[in-house]
């Protein structure tokens, strides 16, 4: 066997100015005629079997090779395939002085660019390599456009992932403000109370002090709710798992009374809270179903400026809801029905109002962020994505049932336990 004749393979013999071409021919004579004929133009790297030539294609990145296709020991159709596996962009061209329809078919399956019989003819030949280059070049091109591509298009889910970051997080910021908000008015009120019964008085009667301690213990109360809330939505961002979290349900009624007989919103309009005959678990964390409740209760409070009333009740479910029912009216919306976790018992916990009721167009729209009804600076929209956000961290379904004319009922059901009797 013939020893390779090769171009040096020492990285400074290669232009980098040049692209590069591999020969591979057991035939000296068609070898040194192709250095010859394109020495100016590429990087030509000889070599006498195919062996060589896919050595040489492992050292080199290879632009275009020439192959004959009739050779001793590995042929050129078998080159072919080992180069496609080095590197599937080099484009091969087959030389051939015994052409069969069945070798050409092979050759073209295995992507050869083209084929030349032989002898050559020069023009043939450059016209055939220049296709070859021309479509390495393609595909380069190609290959760079698409990796720019797929860097710009990793560079907008960076950007937008950043911007969801910061859109969550402004949307945590803003809803701890929105549900601190009822908290901080009623210990603002609690304190100007207080500030009255003392501002004129040279002592406290007993009766006097016993009021301050009650209003100092509601101070106190608020602004624990104001901390369990911060904390809450840290947990939220932390992911923090809460599957074991519960809370008494008329106890937690028992909070909502206390929050809504001060809030403001809650003036010259009739409250009912019914509690439970049975005192159920609700499987929630304690402070979420606070914020559910206290806002759909004064969003109900708010419907109407005209007095009306809202009334908060519940009732335990021992067998799971039809939810395809439920949302199959047009009066009605059901949320999370994917993640809700529809197993009994569950406890039904609703806010109801006889107020103005909730048009068709407008059901789709009032779970939009930021979307609100009420006038310019009087309101956020925040109210029913809070109440979304928490009723689907406790895998929790949400119904709306409203109609013109007819009121409106939120239904939150979450998954619950019953105390043992």
């Amino acid at each position: 066997m013939h020893a390779p004749q090769t171009l040096p393979t020492e990285p400074a013999a290669v232009s980098q100015n040049k692209p590069t071409m591999l020969v591979v021919d057991d035939e000296e004579g068609p070898r040194m005629s192709l250095k010859v004929l394109f020495k100016d133009e590429f990087n030509v790297l000889l070599a006498d079997d195919g062996p060589s030539g896919v050595a040489l294609a492992q050292q080199h990145p290879i632009d275009v090779a020439v192959l004959d296709i009739r050779m001793a020991g590995m042929t050129g159709l078998e080159v072919l395939e080992r180069l496609k596996f080095v590197d599937p962009g080099i484009e091969v061209v087959m030389m051939t002085a015994f052409e069969t329809p069945e070798t050409l078919r092979q050759a073209l399956r295995l992507r050869a660019c083209d084929y030349v019989n032989k002898p050559f003819d020069v023009n043939t030949m450059r016209k055939a390599v220049a296709t070859a280059l021309g479509r390495r070049s393609l595909a380069s091109e190609t290959k760079t456009n698409v990796e720019k591509l797929a860097a710009l298009q990793n560079a907008l889910t960076d950007v937008r992932e950043e911007e969801r970051i910061a859109r969550d997080q402004g949307e945590i910021y803003a809803s701890i403000i929105h549900d601190i908000n009822t908290p901080i008015t009623i210990i603002s009120g609690t304190i100007q109370s207080i500030k009255q019964q003392v501002a004129d008085a040279t002592r406290l009667e007993t009766d006097d002090v016993e009021l301050v301690k009650e209003q100092l213990t509601r101070i106190t109360r608020q602004v624990n709710i104001c901390i369990d809330i911060s904390r809450r939505y840290l947990e939220s961002i932390r992911n923090t798992p809460d599957e074991a979290a519960q809370v008494k349900v008329n106890e937690l009624l028992g909070d909502v009374r206390e929050t809504l007989r001060f809030d403001p919103s809650s003036r010259g309009h009739d409250i009912v809270i019914q509690p439970l005959p049975e005192d159920p678990f609700a499987r929630i964390h304690g402070i979420d179903l606070v914020q559910i409740l206290n806002n759909l209760s004064r969003n109900a409070l708010q419907c109407s400026s005209q007095a009306h009333r809202v009334e908060l009740k519940g009732k335990i479910l021992q067998q799971a809801i039809d939810v395809d029912a439920l949302a199959s009216g047009p009066h009605d919306r059901f949320l999370n029905r994917e993640g809700f976790s529809n197993e009994p018992p569950l406890v039904a916990l609703s806010v109801s109002d006889n107020g103005p009721g909730i048009s068709r167009e407008m059901l789709d729209k009032i779970f939009q962020r930021g979307f609100t009804t009420k006038a310019a600076h009087s309101g956020s929209g925040l109210g029913l994505s809070i109440v979304q956000r928490w009723v689907k961290r406790s895998r929790g379904g949400l119904h709306l049932h409203s109609e013109p004319g007819k009121g409106t009922t939120f239904t939150v059901f979450l998954r619950a336990s019953i105390p043992k009797a």
